[in-house]
């Protein structure tokens, strides 16, 4: 198979470079060049699609397959998408389930409403962002497409921080504030199942909208700590406090405490999805402890979590300490 990946240094696009060079495709990256590396033997080509003629890098080529990443102007991907139309068998984007329209009901699947979005727009929030992209690849290249809107994504190589974040604050030791309750279900993907799933599913010329994300409970609160406890080894306690007191404190769910969406939530939805499609295109998720392990080995290694490809690190994310010891005290 001969891969074009648009992006392929960030956390998604580099997870699926490496899934494709692991299976022995034939691998092309298209970017901007200054971020990050890519494995040996994997060709890099160099250019801004934001800019004239920034796409002029890909004339030529010819690609059975690409991955999109992009999560900029719409107008940017469509005109990856005209470019390529002609080079390339099939077309996956990687979007994102913050596209569906508030409220984000539970159980919603893939004929829920979307934001309302625009395939030519150069601006907007992340949701339109995401949404006007899907629309652009969908405009150009049909059937041939496959949307892949993907959930709160873990792994080794993430680029925003909630992981690594809670495997260093575990690591830290001591009473740590958990987030109640325990059994609140926690739906997410490994990056390595998302890249792997699209890879395959793309290879079968699959197209379409899918949920891609774990199955909803396949993991709680509790076990996902439990699990940075047994991998960091930390000498800590779990203080697990209700939802109610941390609200009443200030905290805010998914920033200061990552992961974390308590029921009744207005994004909770987003966490609870529907995935029978996915699933039933043959999505597999490995288990909990196996991403937190791994998530700590890499950790472990780059001592932080990487800047987002040219983007600043999330400085926002995770709790203050001393925040932290003013909940635990009352």
């Amino acid at each position: 198979m001969r891969l074009l990946v648009l992006g392929g240094t960030g956390f998604v696009g580099g997870a699926t470079v490496t899934e494709a060079v692991r299976r022995g495709w034939s691998v092309t990256v298209f970017n901007r060049g200054l971020h990050g590396t890519v494995p040996a033997g994997v060709h890099r080509l160099r250019g801004d699609r934001t800019e004239p003629d920034g796409l002029a890098a890909l004339a030529g080529g010819e690609w059975d397959l690409v991955v999109d990443t992009w999560d900029g102007a719409p107008r940017a991907a469509q005109a990856a998408a005209r470019a390529l139309v002609d080079a390339v068998g099939h077309y996956v984007y990687v979007s994102s389930g913050s596209v569906y329209a508030d409220p984000a009901a539970l159980g919603l699947n893939e004929d829920a409403p979307v934001v309302d979005a625009d395939p030519d727009s150069v601006d907007g929030g992340y949701p339109q962002l995401k949404a006007g992209a899907e629309r652009a690849v969908r405009e150009v290249f049909g059937h041939r497409a496959l949307v892949a809107r993907a959930g709160l994504i873990l792994g080794p190589g993430e680029d925003i921080g909630r992981l690594p974040w809670w495997l260093r604050r575990i690591e830290r030791g001591g009473d740590v504030l958990a987030p109640g309750p325990a059994e609140l279900p926690v739906q997410y993907i490994d990056v390595r199942d998302l890249a792997g799933w699209m890879l395959d599913a793309g290879a079968r010329r699959l197209g379409g909208t899918f949920n891609t994300i774990g199955r909803p409970g396949q993991t709680t609160m509790g076990e996902l700590l439990g699990a940075c406890v047994a991998a960091t080894g930390a000498d800590v306690r779990l203080r697990w406090t209700d939802p109610a007191s941390i609200l009443a404190a200030g905290v805010e769910p998914w920033s200061d405490l990552p992961i974390w969406l308590p029921a009744g939530h207005p994004y909770r939805g987003l966490l609870e999805r529907d995935v029978t499609r996915a699933f039933a295109a043959g999505l597999t998720c490995r288990p909990v402890a196996e991403t937190v392990e791994d998530t700590w080995r890499w950790l472990r290694e780059v001592d932080t979590a990487p800047p987002r490809a040219g983007r600043p690190l999330h400085s926002s994310i995770g709790l203050d300490p001393s925040r932290e010891a003013a909940v635990l005290a009352t």
